[in-house]
Order: C-alpha cells, then structure tokens, then sequence
C-alpha cells in the first residue's frame, strides 16, 4: 500500500465518522427538527454518486468511506422523516 492510498484511507475514515455525532445525537434525542432536510438530500445523492464513481475506478477508500457514509447520511434522512 502506497502512501496516497494511506491518505486516501485517512481521508475516508476522518469524513465518514463526521456524520456519527449526528447520527448518535438523533438516535438518543429522537429529535430532528434542526436538521436540513435539503441538506440531507444532496449529501445523501451526492455520497451515492461518489460511491457509483468509486466502483467504476475500482478506488477503494472511495468506494468504502462513501459506502459507510451512505449508510449514515441514508439513516439520518431516514429518521428526519420518521421524527417530524
């Protein structure tokens, strides 16, 4: 492993967990109001496309740090819905 793959892993890793301390906030508060549905949209269509391109590059730390992110930024959407 090369150390742009190093970078790239970092990268990944460090913008993926950004979205935990929402994801945990919402799922203890079950409160959602202050969250930009709008906001949540885009990321979510955004990480989705990311991930759609990683797979295509065959770019792992794309494809796994946008595939987690998916994950949470889809829950969040999710639960931005369920607690109106």
């Amino acid at each position: 492993m090369n150390w742009i793959t190093i970078l790239g892993f970092a990268a990944a890793v460090l913008t993926t967990i950004s979205f935990f301390p929402q994801l945990i906030k919402t799922i203890k508060t079950k409160q959602t109001k202050d969250i930009s549905i709008g906001m949540y949209i885009l990321i979510t269509i955004g990480i989705l496309l990311w991930l759609v391109y990683g797979l295509l590059r065959t770019d792992y730390p794309v494809i796994i740090a946008n595939a987690a992110a998916f994950i949470i930024t889809f829950t969040i959407f999710i639960f931005k819905i369920i607690y109106k």
